[in-house]
């Protein structure tokens, strides 16, 4: 039977040796999606149906016990709506910062590779010390930014001391951190535009405003999505800053659900627990995504 199967598909023009030629050369990316996606993924599911604590070789199979116990934890739910209010202010301050910056970076002025550079420089920097740097410059005492305010006469917020400031604050530093990276790729953007489009933009009467809004925007509509979708993606997985600013605090302003993850596990050694986060954690990521594709095609569809 499958030599008959096989000798249909020959006739059809089916090179069986140019499929085991290409999936030998997809292998390496087929066993490393395998082992640090595919199977981490099973078992956090596997482990959200159990009571484990790491250290006792005995798991207690609760059933959806740990997914009941999501639905009526305040701290997750916090957590959730924390993730949501700084994924929103990061996504649109990112993009509004790396626009501003990619219009600019596309001058030709002297010395634009030097000041692309500059621009740039802060994504080479490890998030971890990045933190650290914001975190000195947010002393409510000693700090930079504090200073720069007394200096002229004004009282700073307390930063990451005050609960309502503390999230502003590490959006603050993501948004930093970050908006080189999406003003390449709007650079990029900006650079492949034709100048046939802005000759006749001009020959209708369009001033620079109407020239931007009404042929730099809407072709600039894939980079943005592009960038939307990561810094949604990237938003979403927010620890380190939180983890060396932080720590979730003050009093849970910042516990964002993957530090509340991190604090489940680690901290309470709840594993069963902390893989019904994640998981959910994956479901809220891939509903969005595949929400934001679905919106891009839409988009694009012109």
């Amino acid at each position: 039977m499958i030599t008959k199967w096989k000798r249909s598909l020959k006739r059809r023009g089916y090179d069986f040796s140019e499929s085991i030629s290409g999936y030998l050369f997809l292998s390496p990316v087929i066993l490393w999606t395998g082992i640090f996606m595919v199977f981490p993924l099973l078992y956090i599911i596997y482990l959200s149906f159990f009571e484990w604590n790491m250290v006792d070789p005995v798991k207690t199979f609760i059933g959806f016990g740990n997914y009941s116990r999501l639905i009526e934890d305040n701290d997750f739910i916090r957590s959730v709506y924390q993730t949501l209010y700084f994924t929103v202010g990061k996504s649109i301050l990112s993009i509004v910062a790396a626009l501003l910056i990619a219009l600019l970076l596309n001058q030709k002025i002297r010395g634009i590779i030097v000041i692309r550079g500059f621009f740039y420089s802060p994504v080479v920097v490890s998030m971890i010390a990045a933190a650290m740097i914001w975190g000195y410059l947010f002393d409510p005492q000693v700090g930079p930014i504090t200073q720069m305010f007394q200096a002229v006469g004004l009282t700073a917020p307390q930063w990451l001391d005050d609960p309502k400031w503390a999230m502003n604050s590490i959006i603050i530093m993501s948004v930093w951190k970050n908006m080189g990276y999406y003003a390449v790729i709007y650079l990029a953007a900006l650079q492949g535009i034709s100048q046939d489009y802005y000759e006749a933009a001009s020959i209708d009467g369009a001033t620079g405003v109407k020239q931007f809004f009404h042929v730099t925007w809407p072709l600039l509509m894939p980079a943005t999505m592009l960038v939307v979708i990561m810094t949604v993606i990237h938003a979403f997985q927010v620890f380190a800053q939180v983890y060396v600013m932080t720590a979730g605090g003050p009093l849970g302003s910042t516990n964002v659900i993957v530090y509340y993850l991190y604090e489940v596990a680690f901290q309470h050694f709840e594993m069963g627990y902390a893989s019904a986060i994640g998981f959910v954690l994956f479901l809220i990521m891939f509903i969005v995504t595949l929400a934001q594709f679905k919106l891009m095609d839409k988009k694009m569809d012109f």
